[in-house]
């Protein structure tokens, strides 16, 4: 295997020059204050900017470096079989709104004509049993009613057995951070000043007028909040961890110097498996995502590069990856985002998160619908997105069902019989460990040095797991994420694990 198991993965994306930004050394005050520097928190600053307002865009690491950075990088409508679950639970008026908020996303960042390796492309969801097949079925009638331009197809150009596909017209592919590269400079250009390495904990003076603290305790005085930091670090109103659940997936890239027959596709049963290419020196980089699963649960990690890297020389002939990463995304209990007021009364303070798979299309739409909040403009998806919504099909049953897998893995951590001791970690292995007769994580880097961390997470006291392959501990509660050291990564935890010792 090209990838070995000792280093960390990495992903093609980050091959490309990114602007640097200073850290926020004082206080300060501007129209909009923004955190969060991805798809969404850019896609705002930039319109805001080129509206004349003063934004200040803030962000706790490196600009695009999160989940942005770690996507398969698809401009698309198409998200799965979701379309007749939306005219179910919505109503055909907003199932059809959904559609055209995504498509005009995708017209945006081809009118931009920014160099990106924009591409049109069609995209395809594939069956590969006859239960998966019928829901296709129906889901082509979804289209028919909602005037989307796809068809039914009996064969995709792999090696795959499947039952049945459908195909959306005219969707698209890119390069996530040549395009936001070229939007961020625009938006500095026009005034947008970008904090890096600054992280936002806390909101004061919500109702009349907000103040952004700084972890080191700098604030940014504003008219309007923007929080678009993947999970909302400031979750006291609205409880957008028992509203939404972290999910991971993985993608490796594969070069493939044949001709590739164009597309993009993504299977509908289960585990997951997704397939487009990207322009790659002169080649074609297969990218080929999947095996989705809820955070810190299941097996481990690491297995699930190797059944990516299996579907890859069973298709394509070769399992020899160049890049391998992974991604977390936050879905809601409707699957519908939330973008908009953080609650009714909120109108300062502006949230956007749970964007499923999809926050390559749904972010650019979102950072729109999120400028127009500031602007009090109209936007036609404003109620559609609206985080106050609420629909007892299927919100009720699935936030049972959501907060009794929480309770499940709150009781199994605390009560779970660990053999190991710290001296029985390996260098460049992690595991949980007993020290001083409690529950604790162990890691021991390559060379021999021991990281000792509390494993219960400062969110709610969910016991963390061991992620084999990207190095970190995950919460299966609400998938906070923590560096081997402690540090957090993912939210909604705000405070780093404990460090027990070091050396």
């Amino acid at each position: 295997m090209s990838s070995p198991e000792n280093k960390f993965p990495k992903t093609y994306w980050r091959e490309i020059e990114l602007p640097a930004f200073e850290k926020l050394s004082e206080d300060i005050a501007v129209d909009v204050a923004i955190v969060g520097a991805g798809i969404a928190g850019i896609t705002a600053a930039y319109q805001l900017s080129k509206e004349g307002l003063k934004v200040a865009l803030i962000e706790a690491g490196a600009v695009l470096n999160g989940t942005t950075g770690h996507t398969t990088a698809k401009l698309t409508a198409q998200h799965g079989i979701i379309y007749d679950e939306l005219i179910s639970h919505f109503g055909e008026e907003k199932a059809r709104l959904y559609y055209e908020s995504h498509m005009h996303a995708i017209q945006f960042v081809e009118n931009k004509g920014i160099d990106c390796d924009f591409s049109r492309e069609d995209a395809y969801v594939y069956a590969s049993t006859e239960q998966y097949a019928r829901d296709i079925e129906t889901e082509m009638e979804a289209y028919e009613q909602l005037g989307i331009e796809g068809s039914m197809k009996d064969l995709i150009p792999f090696n795959i057995q499947i039952k049945g596909a459908i195909l959306m017209k005219n969707q698209a592919q890119y390069h996530p951070l040549k395009f936001l590269r070229g939007l961020l400079e625009e938006a500095v250009h026009s005034g947008c000043h970008v904090y890096e390495n600054t992280t936002a904990v806390d909101i004061e003076d919500e109702e009349s007028e907000p103040k952004v603290v700084t972890k080191d305790g700098h604030k940014v005085t504003c008219k309007h909040v923007i929080i678009a930091s993947h999970f909302p670090f400031y979750d006291k109103p609205g409880l957008y961890f028992a509203r939404m659940y972290a999910s991971r997936s993985y993608a490796i890239g594969v070069k493939w110097d044949k001709d590739y027959p164009g597309g993009m596709y993504i299977s509908a049963d289960t585990p997951s498996r997704s397939l487009r290419y990207t322009p790659y020196n002169g080649s074609k980089l297969l990218i080929i995502g999947g095996e989705t699963h809820k955070t810190g649960q299941g097996v481990d990690t690491l297995t699930h590069y190797h059944a990516l890297a299996d579907f890859a020389k069973e298709v394509f002939g070769t399992g020899d990856y160049l890049y391998r990463w992974s991604a977390q995304d936050l879905v809601t209990l409707d699957r519908v985002p939330f973008i908009g007021q953080m609650t009714e009364n909120k109108e300062r303070i502006l949230v956007a998160t749970g964007f499923k798979k999809w926050g390559m299309t749904t972010g650019i739409m979102a950072g729109h619908l999120l400028a127009d909040y500031v602007l009090n403009r109209d936007n036609p998806y404003k109620e559609l997105y609206s985080p106050s919504r609420f629909h007892a099909d299927p919100d009720l049953g699935k936030a049972i069902t959501t907060n009794a897998d929480v309770a499940k893995h709150l009781v199994k951590g605390k009560l779970e019989f660990v053999p190991k001791d710290p001296g029985d970690v390996k260098n460049g292995e992690g595991s949980v460990v007993m020290h001083n007769g409690k529950r604790a994580g162990a890691y021991r880097d390559e060379n021999g040095k021991l990281y000792l961390v509390d494993t219960t997470c400062t969110h709610l006291g969910c016991e963390t797991e061991w992620n084999h392959a990207e190095k970190t501990w995950d919460c299966p509660c609400h998938g906070s994420r923590y560096a081997y050291s402690g540090e957090v990564i993912e939210g909604p935890a705000l405070k780093a694990l404990d460090l027990l010792e070091e050396k």
